[in-house]
Parts: structure tokens; sequence; C-alpha cells
């Protein structure tokens, strides 16, 4: 079935919207999408809100939901799940595209609305975004049966900013949802897609101006800047390219509804002044104050507003608080926090912010003119002459208009001033923009250029580098580098290390150039590539590189005479990482070969007369020729761990081969993490798991088994941490448990290091975490150990060092614990090691679905202060801190490898 239509979809943090265009046609228009729109009423809306409800059972009936389709969804969607979540509190998704971004949780876990009671219906932020697609399709099918959704040409957008991976989780989104072939298109461009489509019969004129264009693009859930430059062609065209695309910024609407709401929180009649609401009432005060905002923003708005917080339970009614809201309050708290007039050269400020709340990484500066000042400053520093505002914050006049004055402010003085494009449909125009796309795609509208707004060169070891994507490459050109050959190992580790500038130093593509200057390092690529049918060992290749249309660097390493065999690498080009300078790479140690040939000598092929004794001084004999192994750069480590992983199958060769080499694979590959090429390191020591230990008669032994597995426990996945509990589980009873069968088999030895290993686990089941910490403050009431209280505090840790966000215990469980160890221990602010599993278990996150009551957190932290304990204790439990190096040093139980950085989101 030939396509009949043209589709353009915006999955937006507020809205979803459907655009579309009938193939040949010229005029785009906006789907009005059927939804519920109260109890047992539907109507269809052109915006169709990106929230789901999640109803208590039996607190809906399907007569009150009659869509025009079957449907199974749980949940319900769109305009009546706002007004319903507004009214009943703690069950209402909001913000999924935010959290589909969110790095540090798992974004295919059912996790939202985040912070809701265990008997609330949970949802993954994929699946919650694949639903609000999938009420699309429904309807749009419902409509117009003669030609499913699935089978018409889609568009759909992503903010400029997302990395690849959320924006391959959308995609996935776009697959669960039933959607056919999808092609991605950024938000900005769409926007000015659309602006361009409704003036395409007049562009040359109103861009007669125009040279430098900059798109802000301010949604409800991120900030999106792109530069478009503008030149003109031998008849008068204007010929367009994108040239620069912005950080990831979660920052927009949804930041200042909760700026209103935290405003309001302690003028709320009826609480006292330091009260603090629940993640839940925040939520929902929250969703009150964007209604608020919207009125007070509005054209004819009125002066001011009351905010209502309704009760809970058997307070509904008489628990309501309210509070006033003015337009004056708006504009100092929106206009002043959020567009303040700020100079040219204003950097954002990397200080922890106030806006910091239910669990999602909002951008530390809240201040949207210092983010544009810093984008344009890396972009060389020259002005746009044009702006295009997008986005639903722009309804707002006062916003636009302080935004326009602001860039107009950084002009010198006698330039004509920025010139504002019209906007008209800020809520649909990047839907629309995406028809526009399509079209363009066709031949039948003017088309966007996003050519590659950087050159990128690949570091060679000598100090020089090649040029594999010259500055200014249109999206879509393949460039092969033909006159060098790269020889690539197939099946074993490969690293591949970029440089880049967004200065264009006129380099061609194959240019040799030395790596300084001007010139940015990136983050490395490090993967395996497996071997192809005939293809085996070192090969010989050649370099194909291009920029997709949605920006992204994609190589190619060409196999040089078999070119059908192709292997493909993607560079992370839009990670906050991605826009500082990576680390150089480390010069290796000049002894480094001689540390290699001493462990060749304890687990090569061939034995070499290597006595007991000289394996058990191997780590002293590495230190004599490395230095004091503390001091191992991370890239040294993982050097060492290769080499130790080509022995694994001769550790068995005696007992103190097996003790020494499980002592250094541990020291070398922790924390599990944290390198490119951890993953499939982690997968070739998976498989030694197994087959466990050879020489288990002796304790040493497993003490040292269980020491390297607490060491790289990061590395392991949930289901993987799950299967080594489950294991161990009976020996993690107290002394006369039966909770847990013994096991079959010889029994376990060395339990204080089997414990510490296993509370190092921290993606294992919420529930048997709270049974193991149960365990362990039933073994310090029997007796209070370092290791005990170590154990604990990683257990009931406010925040993970690096599992998913929501694998932290309850603040219910943590505060039921603390009340434990005040029985167990009244003295614990003078035991060192208590102090610390206290601070950890009350830390604070800013994130008030993890926190502790702040009246009891400052309590502790007045405690500890008393007592004299780190100050960096009391500080991280009284607000949100990140551990200096001797706290995480005490956290993992040794110091991380040196220039090895954590990052989390």
């Amino acid at each position: 079935m030939s396509a009949a239509f043209r589709i353009g979809i915006d999955l937006g943090t507020t809205h979803t919207v459907l655009a579309f265009a009938p193939v040949g046609a010229d005029g785009i228009q906006v789907f009005p999408v059927p939804q519920s729109i109260a109890a047992g009423e539907v109507a269809p809306r052109p915006l169709l809100p990106s929230l789901r409800f999640h109803a208590a059972a039996g607190a809906v009936a399907a007569a009150d939901l009659p869509l025009p389709w079957p449907s199974d969804e749980p949940a319900i969607l769109g305009a009546f799940a706002r007004e319903l979540g507004q009214q009943t509190p703690g069950r209402l998704v909001a913000s999924a595209k935010s959290w589909l971004s969110h790095p540090a949780v798992d974004r295919t876990a059912a996790i939202l609305p985040w912070g809701a009671p265990d008997e609330v219906l949970k949802v993954s932020p994929l699946e919650a975004s694949a639903s609000y697609l999938r009420h699309l399709r429904q309807a749009w099918d419902q409509a117009h049966p003669e030609a499913p959704l699935a089978e018409q040409p889609t568009v759909l957008t992503v903010p400029a900013s997302f990395d690849d991976g959320a924006r391959q989780l959308t995609l996935q989104a776009a697959a669960l949802a039933g959607l056919g072939a999808v092609h991605l298109i950024e938000e900005p461009q769409a926007a000015f897609y659309d602006w361009v489509h409704a003036h395409r019969d007049d562009l040359a004129q109103q861009l007669a101006g125009t040279r430098r264009l900059l798109v802000v693009d301010v949604g409800g859930g991120t900030t999106d800047l792109t530069l478009i430059d503008v030149t003109l062609d031998a008849q008068g065209q204007p010929q367009l390219a994108r040239t620069g695309v912005g950080d990831h910024l979660v920052l927009g609407g949804d930041n200042m509804d909760l700026a209103l709401a935290r405003w309001i929180e302690p003028r709320l009649s009826g609480g006292t002044p330091d009260a603090r609401l629940s993640a839940i009432q925040l939520a929902q005060l929250t969703q009150r104050c964007r209604s608020a905002k919207e009125r007070l923003l509005a054209a004819d708005g009125p002066a001011e507003t009351t905010v209502t917080l309704q009760g809970s339970g058997s307070r509904l009614i008489g628990g309501a608080r309210s509070a006033t809201l003015t337009r004056a309050d708006v504009d100092r708290l929106l206009v002043e926090g959020f567009f303040p007039q700020v100079a040219a050269d204003a950097q954002p400020q990397r200080a922890r912010g106030a806006l910091v709340e239910f669990g999602l990484p909002y951008a530390s500066d809240a201040a949207i003119t210092r983010h544009i000042a810093a984008f344009l400053q890396r972009q060389g520093g020259a002005l746009p002459d044009t702006v295009l505002l997008n986005g639903g914050v722009f309804h707002a006049q006062v916003l636009r208009e302080r935004l326009l004055a602001t860039l107009r402010s950084w002009q010198a003085a006698g330039a004509t001033p920025v010139h504002l494009l019209d906007a008209p449909q800020l809520d649909a125009a990047v839907a629309r923009g995406a028809v526009a796309y399509a079209m363009a795609r066709a031949g039948n509208a003017p088309r966007i250029r996003s050519g590659a707004a950087r050159a990128y060169y690949l570091a060679l070891e000598d100090g020089q580098g090649v040029c594999v994507l010259p500055h200014g490459t249109p999206e879509g050109e393949v460039v092969r580098l033909q006159a060098q050959r790269f020889s690539l190992r197939l099946g074993r580790p490969v690293r591949f290390n970029l440089a880049t500038s967004a200065v264009d130093l006129r380099h061609s593509a194959g240019d040799l150039v030395a790596l300084q200057g001007d010139l940015q390092r990136l983050p490395p690529i490090a993967t395996v590539l497996q071997p192809r049918a005939g293809a085996a060992g070192e090969v010989q290749v050649l370099l194909e590189a291009q920029i997709t249309e949605v920006g992204t660097l994609e190589m190619h390493c060409v196999a040089a005479d078999a070119p059908r065999q192709r292997w493909q690498l993607q560079f992370q080009l839009r990670s906050e990482a991605a826009m500082q300078d990576a680390d150089a790479p480390v010069a290796a140690h000049p002894r480094l070969p001689e540390a290699l040939s001493a462990i060749a000598r304890a687990y090569g092929d061939k034995k070499q007369g290597v006595d007991a004794k000289e394996v058990r001084q191997l780590r002293a004999t590495l230190e004599r020729l490395l230095g004091e192994r503390g001091t191992w750069h991370g890239a040294l480590l993982r050097t060492l761990f290769g080499a130790l992983l080509q022995g694994a199958k001769r550790r068995r060769r005696s007992l103190q081969h097996e003790r020494s080499w499980f002592n250094l694979v541990g020291f070398t590959l922790r924390p599990g993490y944290g390198d490119p090429l951890d993953g499939w390191r982690m997968e070739q020591m998976w498989e030694l798991f197994g087959p466990g230990i050879a020489h288990s008669h002796d304790s040493q032994q497993w003490s040292e088994w269980w020491l390297l597995w607490r060491r790289i426990a990061g590395g392991l996945d949930a289901e993987q941490q799950q299967m080594v509990y489950e294991v161990i589980a009976y020996y993690l009873q107290p002394p006369g448990g039966n909770d847990i069968a013994r096991p079959d088999g010889p029994p376990m030895q060395a339990l204080d290091e089997l414990l510490r290993m296993a509370a190092s686990f921290e993606r294992i089941d919420t529930a048997q975490k709270t049974q193991f910490g149960g365990w362990v403050l039933q073994r310090l009431a029997q007796g209070a150990t370092a290791e005990l209280w170590w154990a604990l505090g990683r257990l009931g840790a406010r925040q993970p060092l690096y599992a998913s966000l929501h694998h932290v215990l309850p603040p219910a469980t943590a505060q039921a614990w603390l009340e434990r160890i005040e029985a167990i221990a009244p003295d614990w602010p003078r035991d060192e090691a208590a102090a610390f599993a206290v601070a950890q278990i009350a830390q604070a996150t800013g994130d008030r679905a993890r926190d502790l009551p702040e009246a009891l957190r400052l309590q502790i932290a007045n405690r500890l202060q008393a007592a004299h304990a780190a100050p960096s204790w009391a500080a991280m439990v009284r607000e949100p801190t990140a551990l200096d190096e001797a706290d995480q040093r005490r956290v993992f139980g040794e110091a991380l490898p040196p220039g090895l950085v954590l990052l989390r989101g």
C-alpha cells in the first residue's frame, strides 16, 4: 500500500502532537486527538498532554473512559489524567521524556510515578513514552482505517541535545507503540522548518537581513539551542545550514513550575514555617502551580490567583491549604530567576542549585540566558542577528521580551537590533515542522543542511592526528580515507581516540596534523569488533565517516580487500563529558614491558620454573617496577588486567597462583566500571564465577575470592548480582538464623569478607536488601564491628555509587533502621564506623522521594557535629553534597584508581 500521508510527531515533555499532510499537498494540519477529558466524556484536542494517571483499583469504571477504540491500557492518558493528577497526588506520571534521557536510572525499569507508594502501578519511562505514541496510533487508525499510521512515513522529533542512548530509546518507544519506519529530526530544526514552510513563498524577503539565526527552544523538560547560518546562492536564494547545537539541559517549564511550588510551600496556610511537603504532595503542588503560572502569564491574566493543595485521606476537605500567588511573584521568580539580564561573556554557575527534585538531574543553573551566552561563546562568539523562539514557555510575552532584550544588550552600539521571527503556533510548530521536513526530504520544500559543525581527527600514537571529517561536511556525505590503511584487531578490545575543532582549520580528509592548539580531545570509543565471515585476527581497513541527519558522527571500518565487510563505530558527541576536554592518553610506564613479563612468567603458557615464593611476591615485584600500586593510573591497571586475563586458566596451577591472581585481578579491574571497555572485561570475568575456587579448602583463598568480587561489584548487572546473592544468602544470616535453607556443597568461608561483598551489591532486589539489613542489625546487636557498620551504611545509603536510583531503600525503611541503631548503640556518634554509616543512611540528595524528613536529618547532623565527627559527614546530611575523596574511599573500601572519574547524572 502506498503512503497517503506524511506524518510528524512531537513527543514532548508536556504535550504530544501529531501533524500531517496528504502526499502531494502543501497544507499541514494538526490532528485532533480524541482523549478522555472528564468521566464519561471523550473529545478531540490538538494536544495530548504527556501524562498518565494510574487510578486505584475500582476508582474509575470502564464506562468513564469511552474511547472510540478498544484499549487495554491500564492508565488514563491525556487531559483527564491531568485533572485527576491535580486532585489525587502520587498517581500521575509526568515528564517521562526527561526520565528517558536520565543516565542515573534504568529507563526500562518500572519506576514512575517516582516516589509513589508500592500499591500504585509503576511504569518505565520507555513504556510511558510508548503509551503516548500508541494512543496517537490508535486514534489515527480509528479515523483513517484506510491509511494506518504504521504504513505512513513518520518523522519523530527529539531534542537536539539528546545523546545516542536517548535517541535509541525514543526509537524503541516508537516500535513498542506499533509505529512503522521512523525518521528522527531535532526539535529546534523542526521548529524552524515550520517557520520556513509558512514563509516558503517569500523566504528570501523574510530572511533578507539574516546571516546567523539562533533557535531557542524551551519546552517543558529541556532547553535546546541551535545555530543556523544563512547564505545566498547565485540566484539570491537563502541557503540554510545548521552549524551549532547546545548541551543537553534538563531545564524548562517543569523547573519553573517547581520553583513556584518551592516558593509557595512554606507559605501554605496552616503549615508551620519549616514544614516540608512529601514528594507526592510537592508533585501535586507543582501541577497546581503550572496551571496558576499559565493563568497569571496569559495576556489577560489576573493580578493574583490562589493555589490550593488538597488534603489526603480523611483530611481531603478539611486538610486543604492555600496560598496566594501574584503576577509580581511570577515575574520575580521566573523572569529574574530563569531569564536574568547577564553579560555576553557569562557562564553557567556550577554550584548545585535549588531545583533538585523528583530524582531528575535538573541543570544546576536555572538561568537560561547564561546557558545561551556560554553556547554562543563556544560557537566562536559571533552574535546572531535573528532569533526564533519556540516552546510553550514563550507563550508568556514577558519572557519573550526579556530574552530579546538580553540578546540585544550584547550587541555593539549602533548595530541593527536582533530580529525576532514570528512564531504563532508554539505548541504545534515542532510537529508541523517535522512534516515540512518530510516534504523537504522529498524535494518539495527548502532544506536545512546539517553539516558538520566541527572537524574530527583520529588521534594517532605519535602525537599526530588524521582528519577523518572536514568542517562543514554535508550531512549524509560519506568521506572515505583512501590514502591511509589501518590495522584493525578483531575479537579483542580496540580503542579509537578522537579530537575535534569548532574552528574551521581548513583541513581536508586524510590530512595529518599535530594534536595541539585549537584541537579538543573527546572521550574515546572502546569496543570489541567481532570477526565477520572470512575475517579474523588483524585486517587492513579503510575508514569512512559521515555526519548523520541528527548530528551524530558515524564511522565505519571497511575491509580494504573485502568492502562488504564493515564494522560500525558511533561516537558520543552530545554527553556532558564530551563537551569538556577529555584527558590526553596516558603515556605507557617505561617499565611496563618488564611488568608484563613478570606476569607472563607466572601465568604464561609455559611453566618457567617459577616457585611459590616468586608468585607470592608478584605484587611486590610489580610495585618495585611500577611504583606503589595506589599510584597506578586507570590505563595502566587495565593493561595489567589484560595480561592477567590471558593467564586466567593458569591461575589454578597452585594455591599461591590462584591467590595472587584473585588479588591482582580485583585490584586492576576495580570498581568494575568506568572505562569504556569494562563491560567486555566483566563479561570475561563472569564466566569465571561458576567454576569458582580451585583450592577451596583454604580460608584465605575464600577471602581473596570475595574481595575480588567486592572490588568489581559495580560491573555486575542486576541479574548477576541477584544470582550471586541467592547462592550466598544462607551465610549472610546471623548465627542460628533459619530464614534461608543451607545450600548443598562444601561450606563457604571468610564470612566477614563475604558479608562486605554482598553489601556492595546495590542492584539486588529491594526486599532482599531490606532483609539483609535486618540481619546486619541483628549481628550488630550481638556485637558491633567496623565491618558490620560499613555493610549497613552501604545497604541503606540514600545515594548509590553505581546503581539506578530506584534501587535505593524507601525512606521509611531507613528511618526504621536508624531507630534500631539508636537502641543498639545510643552513643553511635562517637563510634567512627557507626557515625559514617548513619551519615550515609541519612544523606541528603535533594530528592524528596529518597530523603529522610528534614527535622530528622538536622538532628542527626547536629549530633555528628557535637561529637566532632568529620565535618563533611554533617554537611552531607544537611544538604546535597558530593563525597570527597576520603569519604569515597571509605564507601568503596579503598581508593579508586587515579584518573578514573565516575560520572553520575
